[in-house]
């Protein structure tokens, strides 16, 4: 059982979000990237990326793109000078669903693990995993808005931990002490 670190969320019913166009990078219409992705590059992997920006969403060629430094950079179809790049600024990655790469069985995309309901094995409800992140010996679930409002931090640990995950009915059953 795990997770693929493609997507931290769901941006509505079609799309997920995979990073974030920060700022123009030189003066031919390159764009600073920053990637949800793991790894990074993986963002790169994808040959169209649907761009956000005030509320309006537009769908561009994904022409070149590589590590730079200690991020990356990417040339998008149509984006030919620094004011193009420039005007894109601030906008946020998106990817249609469909296009995700298939998963092999009790493998989940964290957009999927977003929101379900995290319940003891003793049917001690903890609340609802509100995000995701990494800490480097694994990943951490936020569950929020469980019986006492207490927030629990739970390691994503297969087997020990987690004992099901269960997306149709949207509910992950954990080994996990509710008062810790």
């Amino acid at each position: 059982m795990s997770i693929r670190h493609a997507v931290t969320t769901e941006h509505d019913e079609s799309r997920v979000i995979m990073g974030k166009l920060t700022s123009p990078y030189g003066v031919k219409g390159w764009l600073k990237v920053f990637s949800h992705t793991s790894p990074m590059e993986g963002i790169l992997d994808y040959t169209h990326w649907s761009v956000e920006k005030n509320g309006t969403v537009n769908r561009y060629k994904v022409l070149q793109g590589r590590r730079q430094g200690k991020g990356l950079v990417a040339q998008l179809e149509g984006v030919s000078d620094r004011d193009a790049a420039e005007a894109l600024s601030d906008a946020t990655i998106l990817l249609e669903k469909e296009e995700l790469p298939s998963l092999e069985e009790d493998e989940f995309y964290w957009h999927q693990l977003e929101g379900l309901k995290v319940v003891t094995l003793d049917g001690v409800v903890l609340g609802q995993v509100d995000h995701l992140f990494e800490t480097g010996a694994n990943d951490v679930l936020v569950v929020r808005g469980g019986e006492g409002g207490k927030e629990h931090l739970l390691p994503y640990l297969p087997d020990q931990v987690i004992q099901r995950i269960d997306l149709d009915t949207q509910e992950m059953v954990v080994d996990w002490d509710p008062e810790f």
